[in-house]
């Protein structure tokens, strides 16, 4: 029996392949840990496998780890094929892998750099890099500030140079501002790629185009219709593995100050005069600037007790290993956010993100505002619920729009039914990983879905604020368990507003 022919996607015809970037070295600072493995190596050999790398390309890895060049190859072929995104192909593979090479290195010795330094100028000449370089921060916040001093003193050739800095960029608003400090002595901010990779997700991506793209949004994407916005950022996971920087980051320094943030900004953000890296940058941080501190009484934080998860019996927080049996981590936050600007005045931004929920989604919910005068007998609406625009983040990304429909039959009953769009149907293509797309683009030079330094500051100083009055009050943890949406003190944060959270 012969196979039906896959029938080509329209949505895809006419769209070309991106240039692929100048020839560059891409070094790693911290190839031997889990996000090489898990992230990173997966999402170059997926751009090899497209042919976005370029054709003089090397990668050397360094870290502590006393490896040779063969062991290393070994590792992350092992990584591809746990966790890369395509089948495994052998070409490609033996391709990049020619390209890749190691170097065991430890900072603190500053004699050891010279190895590193050797290597790289050993590599423009064997494969035409012409001193181009990318270097890839995959290291702790300790460890970044000696470091960008070494690569700042030492490292910089002919060519270009790009430094790219993984989250958490800094702890709080001092240190961030010191690390911007000790970068800006040696790296221009246009060298500077500060990565959060929940910009690099198609769906956040897509809110741009949502609402800058459509006639039908961007009219009604304001106070006077849109009763409120709701952000979730849920994970079933609890620490895995994480415990040393959990303990001090917590949920809010792990997620709200970043991820939950840039979310909200996007959301809000005014039209940007053009696409490019800095006018979408401006507007963020407008938006930012604009959010007034939230009052203690509307910040809500908790700690995952035990419970169940798919049915699996899991451990509390202070359970879990490498936890301290007393700890006051947050693992959950919520928070209802207003934004002093003309745009958004009086309209609520509620986020919620916490570990060890009741499902894995990110979700962004526009809620819009009733129709004033519905004509239709209350008996015939009970069913009927205000529109909800719903972004789907993850897993299963996509746009849901609730509208209100006649049921079939006699009688005009009205019930609210979903328009959904899923990007793997509409598309027929499985979508990047948001690592591909970080990684390309810093190679490019492109910093549009990177953070800059302004923007890093405001969200440490909005957190800052938070935390500091949590000081004066130590709640009864743990306050939710694992398995469920949170905390009580949750759900009453929207009741007392008359709302509630979203279930889908």
């Amino acid at each position: 029996m012969t196979e039906a022919p896959v029938a080509e996607n329209p949505l895809l015809e006419g769209l070309g392949h991106r240039r692929a970037p100048e020839p560059c070295v891409l070094v790693i600072f911290g190839a031997s840990g889990d996000l090489t493995h898990r992230k990173i190596f997966p999402a170059l050999y997926a751009l090899a496998r497209r042919k976005l790398l370029p054709e003089n390309f090397a990668i050397v890895g360094a870290a502590r780890s006393d490896w040779s060049d063969d062991e290393f190859r070994d590792q992350m072929e092992h990584a591809v094929r746990e966790f890369g995104r395509d089948d495994f192909d052998q070409d490609v593979w033996d391709w990049l892998a020619k390209a890749t090479h190691y170097v065991a290195v430890d900072f603190a010795d500053r004699s050891q750099d010279d190895k590193l330094l050797q290597r790289m100028n050993e590599l423009d000449a064997e494969r035409g890099t012409r001193g181009n370089r990318v270097y890839y921060l995959a290291i702790p916040p300790q460890a970044m500030p000696l470091v960008v001093k070494e690569v700042g003193e030492r490292h910089k050739a002919e060519g270009w140079t790009r430094l790219i800095a993984e989250k958490p960029f800094g702890h709080d608003l001092s240190s961030a501002r010191e690390l911007t400090s000790l970068i800006s002595e040696h790296f221009t901010e246009e060298e500077v790629f500060r990565i959060d990779h929940y910009l690099g997700k198609e769906t956040v991506q897509n809110m741009l185009a949502l609402r800058f793209a459509n006639g039908i949004f961007e009219p009604i994407w304001n106070r006077q219709f849109v009763d409120h916005v709701q952000i979730t950022v849920a994970e079933t996971l609890g620490v895995e593995g994480r415990a040393a920087y959990y303990e001090q980051a917590g949920a809010i320094r792990d997620i709200f100050q970043n991820h939950a943030l840039q979310l909200v900004a996007l959301t809000a953000m005014e039209p940007p005069i053009d696409f490019t890296a800095e006018s979408v940058r401006n507007e963020k941080v407008k938006v930012l600037k604009a959010i007034r501190t939230p009052a203690p009484r509307h910040v809500v934080r908790g700690q995952y007790g035990p419970g169940f998860i798919d049915g699996k019996e899991v451990p509390g927080y202070r359970e879990e290993d490498g936890i301290d049996p007393t700890s006051m981590t947050e693992t959950f936050v919520a928070a209802k956010l207003c934004i002093d600007n003309w745009r958004w005045a009086d309209t609520p931004f509620y986020l919620r993100i916490g570990k060890r929920l009741a499902r894995r989604e990110t979700t962004i919910g526009i809620q819009f505002k009733s129709a004033p005068h519905p004509p239709f007998e209350d008996a015939t609406t009970e069913e009927l619920k205000p529109n909800l625009l719903l972004v789907h983040v993850q897993p299963d990304e996509g746009v849901s729009l609730a509208i209100g429909a006649k049921v079939p039959g006699q009688g005009l009953r009205i019930r609210t039914v979903h328009m959904d769009f899923l990007y793997g149907g509409a598309f027929r293509t499985e979508l990047p990983e948001a690592y591909e797309r970080l990684l390309l683009d810093a190679m490019l030079g492109d910093q549009t879905l990177f953070t800059r330094s302004d923007e890093v500051e405001e969200q440490w100083s909005l957190v800052d604020s938070i935390i500091a009055g949590w000081a004066r009050d130590r709640p009864a943890f743990p306050n939710y368990a694992a398995g469920t949406w949170g905390p009580v003190g949750s759900e009453e944060l929207m009741g007392h507003d008359g709302r509630e959270w979203l279930r889908h």
